[in-house]
């Protein structure tokens, strides 16, 4: 089964420095098979044989933190999974015109069921939110930089790490998964 792995918050301001080759080695002497990493912000594709997300991701943190040192929160999906998300973006005006402000946030628990209202009530003007299954979508129209739903405040109101990831990541994921 081919699974994603989305490591939270490695190599920002050149804190929790996580080489993808050094990563790579990790996730093969782990077992993981078939291991491809894409850009230096820890996105990994791979194959298992009989794990599940779950027990992958507790794998793959023991392997991080066992090497490096320091923990780092793992997200996994299922290729199933991420062929869904890739599909169904909600702001296709956001996906054509501004692929990088046009963020998938991945929580690693599941979501509380009033998510959408919480991160509306801080939400900016321009920036909208939309909760397709266990994916949280924001439209940072006006930037990130400036926008009041920080990392920090997403984890709050998700009630676990939230990890994300702009739309142009999430297309060549999916192009990775079909490779082969």
């Amino acid at each position: 089964m081919k699974m994603v792995a989305l490591l939270r918050g490695i190599n920002v301001g050149g804190n929790r420095k996580v080489p993808m080759k050094e990563l790579h080695s990790i996730a093969v002497k782990a077992g993981l098979q078939q291991v491809k990493t894409y850009i230096n912000s820890g996105n990994l594709i791979f194959e298992v044989d009989k794990l599940s997300a779950a027990d992958t991701t507790v794998l793959l943190e023991k392997a991080i933190q066992k090497h490096f040192g320091f923990a780092v929160d793992v997200v996994v999906r299922t290729e199933k999974q991420w062929k869904t998300y890739a599909s169904k973006e909600p702001f296709t005006d956001a996906a054509k015109s501004r692929p990088n402000l046009l963020m998938i946030g991945l929580s690693k628990l599941p979501l509380p069921a009033n998510i959408d209202s919480i991160l509306s009530e801080r939400a900016a003007a321009n920036e909208r939110i939309k909760i397709i299954n266990d994916a949280i979508w924001i439209d940072f129209a006006d930037g990130v930089a400036r926008s009041k739903l920080t990392p920090t405040w997403i984890n709050k109101a998700a009630g676990s790490p939230v990890t994300m990831r702009n739309w142009k990541t999430v297309m060549k994921l999916n192009e990775m998964l079909a490779t082969e």
